[in-house]
């Protein structure tokens, strides 16, 4: 049974989210954990919780054990970019590009 969690609108650049949501792919979710907390870096941080979130979803909603789930898959896709202008020499300005990410997680039991 699949079960998913996902977070819209997260402050991350999709580029740097993809390289930790490639650690974690297809992996049991208790492996997934261990390498999210120990990798130093923001993306981890943040897909950590949403690997939480879908956690909490399978036990709360589908009655399933953490024992059995595995990441079956991890998606980064692109949130809209916010876009911020600085002030350059002789009147000009270079803009600054904030990247959003939308992360979906999807968990599935092993058989």
């Amino acid at each position: 049974m699949e079960v998913q969690a996902a977070g819209k609108y997260t402050r991350i650049s999709p580029f740097k989210a993809q390289k930790v949501a490639a650690l974690i792919r297809g992996k049991p979710v208790n492996e997934a954990m261990s390498i999210l907390t120990l990798t130093p870096n923001k993306g981890c941080r943040i897909i950590k919780n949403i690997l939480q979130s879908a956690i909490a979803n399978a036990k709360n909603q589908h009655g399933l054990s953490e024992k059995g789930l595995f990441v079956k898959f991890a998606q980064i896709d692109k949130g809209p970019t916010l876009k911020r202008i600085k002030p350059r020499a002789r009147g000009r300005a270079d803009l600054i590009r904030k990247r959003t990410s939308h992360i979906t997680i999807v968990l599935d039991t092993r058989e």
